[in-house]
């Protein structure tokens, strides 16, 4: 798995946090299986999920799995970054200042934060300087995470992707 992945599964990986902070998406039974209501003007999650599913568009109604993954979507673009990071970081023994440090992010993820691992993740993310663990490097490498984590379905605020 590449140290990217890592970061993101330590983040969005935490059900427990996720949950608390992601939105809960509620639906009835009405809403989870294909109806002959056409003339009624559906919610806009539910035609983005109709626009995703081509079974359904064709009167095919969806396995169970294709209806959990289209309403869960949208909690999984919730997942606030920030809030799960400064739990954890409330949590740790440690003052990490995991909001300017990639060092102290991966610490408080708990993964390696040597040298050739941050040489690996910028690698990983199309860093093209020079892979001396400078300053330079790691500010971008910083950057460039909570960019790559607000891509991937993280609320991450501005000021930490600047």
């Amino acid at each position: 798995m590449s140290i990217f992945g890592k970061i993101r599964d330590a983040i969005f990986g935490r059900k427990e946090a996720a949950t608390a902070q992601a939105k809960p998406v509620q639906h009835s039974a009405a809403q989870t299986r294909p109806t002959a209501r056409a003339a009624q003007p559906a919610p806009a999650a539910q035609q983005t999920a109709r626009a995703a599913a081509p079974a359904q568009q064709q009167g095919q109604p969806q396995k169970p799995a294709q209806q959990q993954a289209q309403f869960q979507q949208p909690a999984q673009q919730q997942v606030d970054v920030e809030a799960i990071l400064n739990g954890m970081a409330a949590k740790s023994g440690e003052k990490l200042n995991w909001q300017t440090s990639i060092v102290d992010l991966m610490k408080l993820l708990g993964l390696d934060s040597s040298l050739s691992a941050r040489k690996e993740l910028a690698q990983e993310l199309g860093y093209t300087g020079a892979l001396d663990g400078s300053a330079e490097m790691n500010v971008w490498l910083h950057k460039r995470v909570m960019r790559e984590l607000a891509a991937n379905g993280g609320k991450v605020p501005p000021a930490l992707m600047d």
